[in-house]
């Protein structure tokens, strides 16, 4: 004969009613888990500009992208060689055209959930960023990844992204 359990009232709780309250309960947790990650994204209030149909290569030289309005925002990976997985790297970004109060670089997976690898820099003066960043390591022997660059002006936040991929050694 199968258990039943008593509630708080001393009734049964049928099957059925304990499975609903455990699917709801799971609901419940994956969209806690997608809002958290959202909001963790912080993306909501960037205007973002696409990068040049001619696709610049990050692992040998800075790409730039122009926002609009005599603005250009322009990132650096200064590092020796192709950019590696779990390597420090130096980033640079360079925002003419108007002032900026902060900057930072996310890299993103982009055929692959990542996680979220965000990295603020540091303001040095005349609209330059300094810091460094780190790229995930994968197990695909080449991992496509996006640079997010935002950074935070007067008239709101502006964003674009530089696409490269990391290859396994």
């Amino acid at each position: 004969m199968p258990q039943r359990i008593l509630s708080s009232t001393g009734a049964a709780r049928p099957p059925l009613l304990r499975l609903l309250i455990i699917l709801t309960l799971l609901t419940l947790a994956v969209a806690l888990w997608y809002l958290t990650r959202y909001s963790l994204r912080d993306e909501a209030g960037v205007h973002w500009s696409p990068p040049a149909a001619d696709r610049c290569n990050l692992h040998a030289a800075p790409c730039t992208v122009n926002l609009g309005q005599g603005i250009a925002l322009r990132l650096a990976v200064e590092s020796d060689g192709p950019i590696r997985a779990l390597e420090r790297l130096p980033l640079e970004v360079r925002l003419t055209g108007m002032p900026a109060e902060s900057a930072r670089v996310d890299f993103v997976g982009r055929d692959m959930d990542m996680g979220l690898h965000r990295f603020p820099l540091e303001a040095m003066g005349g609209g330059v960023f300094r810091g460094e960043g780190q790229v995930a390591i994968c197990t695909e022997a080449v991992m496509p990844w996006r640079a997010k660059v935002v950074v935070d002006t007067p008239q709101g936040r502006l964003g674009s992204w530089f696409d490269f991929e990391v290859t396994r050694r």
